[in-house]
């Protein structure tokens, strides 16, 4: 099962990373808060990860859905440019495709890892998945859930991610000073 570190309501550590999919290359995370209401993080294992090449394709089938609450879905690999075109050029991800060979994104949201020291040097048999969905409604995007993987399969089904952002809708104050409430 998961476990959900990063605290509720944490301003979303910023990035800019090149990107093969749809979208603008290279891609902010101010670009995406411009643009998008939720932004949904996937921090992939790596190249090879078949559990990783099916969370993308599952959620490229449920693109639309979360298109329809103006939710973008971001993953992001820890490899090349060439390595994540390659995935989309077999994938063809209706969505941004991030490629992030330096680990920053890792590093900066805490992608967690496993096996120790060597599992810190190999991403196949250390890097564990991760899930960061983020509000960016606001000024700053804000950290509004994190699912961390336990094993290299314990992801969140795509069900669980658009009920987090469905109740983050829900959520939403509207200024009744302007629009009858």
């Amino acid at each position: 099962m998961s476990s959900m570190d990063r605290p509720n309501g944490e301003v979303a550590p910023d990035f800019e990373l090149p990107n093969v999919g749809n979208g603008p290359d290279p891609l902010s995370l101010d670009r995406v808060v411009d643009e998008a209401d939720f932004a949904v993080l996937l921090l992939l294992r790596d190249y090879h990860c078949p559990k990783c090449k099916n969370q993308v394709q599952t959620l490229a089938e449920a693109a639309k859905q979360f298109a329809e609450m103006n939710a973008v879905i971001l993953p992001v690999l820890p490899e090349s440019v060439e390595r994540a075109r390659d995935w989309q050029e077999k994938f063809d991800l209706p969505f941004p495709l991030l490629a992030d060979a330096e680990k920053k994104i890792a590093d900066k949201y805490d992608q967690p890892t496993q096996l120790g020291v060597l599992g810190s040097l190999h991403d196949l048999i250390g890097r564990l998945p991760e899930v960061v969905i983020l509000d960016t409604r606001g000024d700053d995007a804000e950290v509004v859930y994190t699912y961390e993987g336990d094993s290299p399969g314990d992801r969140p089904a795509v069900e669980t991610l658009v009920s987090e952002i469905d109740e983050l809708q829900e959520t939403f104050v509207f200024d009744c000073s302007l629009v009858d409430c």
